[in-house]
């Protein structure tokens, strides 16, 4: 038997405190100038609308990148680098494909939710406008589950990594992590989401980079492909893997890595379509934009942990020798820096920890946007004080992050000393809150599904799939511990139970009591919040905050008709695309058993670096092309500022004059004028 590989930390403890607190401040700094210079040159005013949903202006290339860095989280980079280094190539594109065609499939539902409640905050508003108070409650139970599972795998993901890479304790990882989050969330709101996620993703993406070259290009001892494949037979020689064709690490035929598709597949499905956060970002985005944005967002994510996992995850195969990794490491994400130190030695620990810090930290960001968001209207403002307006609704939400972060830190912690880890937790997720996925996507899509429907099908789906899921661990194993239930096997009964079952529940209770046939009208009559509020506060004109101003009965209509095409698009393009990455591509590798070549295995990692050049195109480059006259027009009026000349002030993209006050904001008489303007120009 091999001997096990033990890690120590590479990395001073002084390092892992100053990217951990310094790297946030340094964060929450930023995102304060940024909020102030929006605030003075674009009138983005902090009231409740621009902090959960940015105005509803976002364009599809920012909101392609937030996707982006969204769903790069702890799991993204060191789950699917472990089920590389157990599975072999397999793992990578089992991890990528069975998360990808969520984000994929989620653009219909993002399209659906702008054309049917084009003024909703979350996705609960729209429940509640359609089933009433129980199926409501029912649904908020489930997706603050989901926020809490994913914010747990985020912190248990990301301390175990800053522990075993910097020596820093991992309750203090848990507690001090959060905090530069918490920070520039509170400054900037979902806007600032989308800001610091496009930073973290050019970090993430500039990393992989640097660890697909260094082995497949640089490496004294791997270098190229041809010598990675080298040390992977030698590797499947030494320590063949069961169920694998040939016990290769180079074959898509893997038994263990099929039933870990599976599993990957139906819990990705509750953490996209319950997560608010997903939501929020479809709510923020223009209403043409969220279509192209999810979809280039999926597309673009998939070469992430394909590209990361297959590097990392085989270098670390081919790297280790004799000595593997214990399965508690392996379970608790350590590959990836295992390879990284292996690869790079103290350059690989710096960019893991940088790399690791940024994908905890975006993803953190989205899920305190998401509870708050949820906390804010669909409980405070929803029960305890519906008339409340803007100020209110913003120091609700402001609370909301703060008390939430302080209470998952907690939580995170807790898992650590009971012995859970992230890949447990990556495991579980599906079988918790899968059974909410099919009636929450009917409330948009099938008018026939009845309030009992709705209710009932996610508490007995969960049911079911807790019955399921310790009833073949203790058939299976004889005895409930840790280990026996996070085994692949009662996994994937857990997790099928939860997403299936409401499939059946559903249409039988809507026709056992009658389909609802519902008109959409009462979403629809979701309104805004009244932010006059804060805006006079803020010295302010309400008509000139983005997303503010109503439209014209014109540009509705325009609207309307650019919603309703790109729902069309969405079912057939999503379609195409998930039979690709589920059918097309992997059941033929499947099926025939192949082992790959050395060209094929050369040809996978190039097509893979290509991948992830077109990734940086559409989430970095395409980005600022979209925003180069805002960008533009920002820099020129600081630039004015700066020489002590008052900057133009602007609704949208029209100039609307001088600056006569301090804060850069039109003056009344200035609104009322280019009111008069505008008007003799229609």
């Amino acid at each position: 038997m091999a001997d096990t590989a033990t890690f120590t930390a590479p990395l001073p403890q002084s390092f892992g405190y100053g990217i951990i607190v310094g790297l946030g401040f340094a964060f929450a700094l930023l995102m304060i100038f940024i909020t102030w210079a929006l605030k003075r040159y674009q009138n983005e005013v902090q009231t409740s609308e621009m902090f959960s949903t940015a105005g509803r202006s976002v364009k599809s290339g920012l909101v392609a990148a937030a996707v982006v860095s969204s769903w790069t989280w702890a799991a993204t980079l060191l789950q699917s680098t472990a089920v590389a280094y157990k599975y072999g190539v397999s793992g990578p594109f089992f991890y990528a494909s069975g998360a990808c065609v969520q984000i994929i499939l989620f653009a219909t539902l993002a399209i659906e939710l702008k054309r049917r409640a084009p003024n909703a905050h979350t996705f609960l508003e729209v429940i509640r406008a359609r089933y009433g108070t129980v199926v409501h409650i029912v649904f908020i139970v489930f997706c603050l589950m989901t926020n809490i599972l994913v914010t747990a795998m985020l912190l248990t993901g990301g301390s175990a990594v800053m522990t075993s890479l910097t020596g820093v304790p991992t309750a203090a990882a848990c507690f001090l992590l959060p905090i530069g989050v918490v920070l520039y969330t509170l400054f900037g709101g979902i806007k600032a989401t989308f800001i610091t996620d496009y930073m973290h993703t050019v970090v993430i993406l500039v990393v992989i980079f640097l660890f697909a070259f260094s082995a497949y290009a640089t490496n004294a001892e791997l270098g190229s492909p041809s010598k990675v494949y080298e040390a992977l037979v030698a590797a499947s020689q030494r320590h063949p893997v069961e169920g694998n064709a040939e016990g290769s690490y180079l074959t898509m035929r893997s038994k263990e890595g099929g039933i870990f598709w599976i599993i990957n597949l139906i819990g990705n499905f509750g953490t996209v379509f319950l997560d608010n956060g997903y939501y929020n970002k479809a709510i923020a985005a223009s209403p043409v934009h969220a279509f192209p944005g999810y979809v280039i967002g999926g597309l673009c994510w998939f070469a992430i942990p394909w590209l990361c996992a297959t590097t990392m995850g085989l270098s670390a195969l081919a790297l280790e020798g004799t000595q593997r990794m214990s399965s508690e490491d392996v379970t608790a994400g350590l590959v990836l820096p295992f390879a990284a130190v292996k690869l790079l030695g103290y350059s690989g620990a710096v960019a893991t920890t940088l790399m690791i810090f940024m994908a905890v930290t975006s993803a953190f960001s989205a899920q305190l946007i998401a509870v708050s968001s949820i906390f804010t209207y669909d409980i405070y403002g929803a029960y305890i004080n519906p008339k409340a307006k803007g100020k209110r609704l913003v120091w609700v939400s402001h609370m909301s992050c703060i008390v939430y972060s302080i209470i998952m830190a907690g939580f995170a912690t807790g898992l650590y000393y009971a012995g859970i880890g992230m890949g447990y937790l990556y495991l579980l997720m599906g079988v918790i809150i899968s059974s909410a996925v099919f009636p929450g996507a009917m409330t948009l899509l099938w008018k026939g599904q009845n309030h009992i429907a709705a209710a009932v099908s996610p508490p007995l789906g969960l049911a079911v799939s807790l019955i399921a899921w310790l009833v073949t661990t203790k058939k299976q194993y004889g005895i409930l511990t840790v280990d026996t239930t996070g085994a692949n096997y009662p996994m994937l009964a857990g997790n099928v139970a939860a997403l299936l079952s409401p499939v059946v529940f559903v249409p039988i209770f809507t026709y056992a009591f009658g389909p609802q046939n519902y008109n959409y009208e009462s979403m629809r009559a979701i309104r805004k919040v009244d932010d006059t509020e804060v805006a006079a506060d803020a010295h302010v004109d309400i008509e000139l905050v983005p997303g503010e101003a109503g439209n014209n009965q014109e540009a509705d209509e325009e609207e309307t008709r650019q919603l309703n095409r790109s729902a069309l698009y969405a079912r057939t393009l999503t379609i195409f695309m998930a039979f690709s990455f589920l059918i097309l591509w992997p059941i033929p590798m499947y099926g025939t058993s192949y082992v790959f070549s050395q060209k094929f295995f050369t040809g996978w990692v190039v097509v893979g670096i290509l991948w992830l050049f077109i990734t940086t195109f559409g989430v970095v480059v395409f980005p600022l092309y979209e925003g180069r006259a805002s960008i533009i027009r920002v820099a020129r009026m600081m630039s004015l500022d700066l020489v002590g000349r008052k900057p133009k002030v602007y609704r949208g993209t029209k100039e609307v004059g001088d600056s006569a006050t301090p804060s850069g904001v039109a003056t009344p008489m200035e609104v009322e004028k280019e009111k008069k303007t505008l008007e003799r120009e229609v």
